[in-house]
C-alpha cells in the first residue's frame, strides 16, 4: 500500500522560496499521476499543481502558475514542489496526493480523483 510523507515546510518571508518533498513508500510511483493541494485555516482544500506519471505533463492553479514548479523523480520515488516568490496567501498545510487507480498520463485538479494522501506539511509565509 502506498504511503506518502511530505517534508520541507517551514516559515519563510514573503518573496522567499521553499522546496517541498513527498517521499513515497510501499510501492513505486513510477506509473502514478500525482498532485499537490493545500488548505488554509477556515478554507476549502485548494488545488496547487499536478503532474502525469511520466512527468511530461503538468498543470497548475492560476494562483501558483509561474511561481511554483512540480517535478518528480521516479527513481527516487519522490515528488517535489519548488515554490518561489512566496506570498502570505500561500500560507497553508500542503498535501501531496496520488491517483493509484488511474493508468492514464494526464494530470488533474480534481481532488476526488486522488485516493492516497500524505499527512501534510505546514508552510507559513510572513509579510
Amino acid at each position: 500500500q502506498l504511503q506518502l510523507v511530505e517534508s520541507g515546510g517551514g516559515l519563510v518571508q514573503a518573496g522567499g522560496s521553499l522546496r517541498l518533498s513527498c517521499a513515497a513508500s510501499g510501492r513505486t510511483i513510477r506509473n502514478v499521476a500525482m498532485g499537490w493541494f493545500r488548505q488554509a485555516p477556515g478554507k476549502e482544500r485548494e488545488f496547487v499543481a499536478a503532474i502525469s506519471w511520466s512527468g511530461g505533463r503538468t498543470y497548475y492553479a492560476d494562483s501558483t502558475k509561474g511561481r511554483f514548479t512540480i517535478t518528480r523523480d521516479n527513481a527516487e520515488n519522490t515528488l517535489y514542489l519548488q515554490m518561489n516568490s512566496l506570498i502570505p496567501g500561500d500560507t497553508a498545510v500542503y498535501y501531496c496526493a496520488a491517483r493509484t487507480y488511474y493508468s492514464g498520463d494526464y494530470p488533474t485538479e480534481d481532488h476526488r480523483e486522488y485516493d492516497c494522501w500524505g499527512q501534510g506539511t505546514q508552510v507559513t509565509v510572513s509579510s
